[in-house]
Parts: structure tokens; C-alpha cells; sequence
């Protein structure tokens, strides 16, 4: 019992290409692009601490133990 699959006759538009046809000004859709634009320079410096614990970690989301540990790593203490 074979089946084929039936496959759209469109063609795959790979849109992690940069051919240099973005708008000026158009932002990154990945996860790890600089959002830090509009933060403060403490809250961007927690930002940049979490997405470096994320990165050297292997890790997409952290849990609220791993963030406590990201802020108290930058100086910050109860």
C-alpha cells in the first residue's frame, strides 16, 4: 500500500537569506537579534548577561533559579 505525498508546486523562498533586498531598518526575526534598543543601561545589561547564560548553556529558556543566578552573578543581592 504505496502513497505519494503530493508536494505544492510552489518554490521555497528561504527567508534566513540576506540577498540585500531588505527594507532599511527592517529588524532580525531569530531569537538572539539585539532588542536592547529602547532599554535602560542597567536592564540592558541584564539582558546581555541572560542572553550570554543562554547561549554559553545551550539554553532557549531559563528557569527562575538560572536568572537568579545570572543576576545576582552581575552584582545584585537581596
Amino acid at each position: 500500500m504505496s502513497q505519494t505525498l503530493a508536494l505544492p508546486t510552489s518554490r521555497f523562498i528561504d527567508r534566513r537569506k540576506n540577498d540585500g533586498n531588505d527594507a532599511p531598518g527592517t529588524r532580525e526575526r531569530r531569537q538572539f537579534a539585539n532588542s536592547h534598543d529602547g532599554l535602560s543601561a542597567a536592564a540592558a545589561e541584564l539582558a546581555a548577561a541572560i542572553d550570554t547564560y543562554k547561549l554559553v548553556h545551550r539554553r532557549r529558556f531559563i528557569t527562575y533559579d538560572e536568572m537568579l543566578d545570572v543576576v545576582t552573578s552581575i552584582g545584585y543581592h537581596k
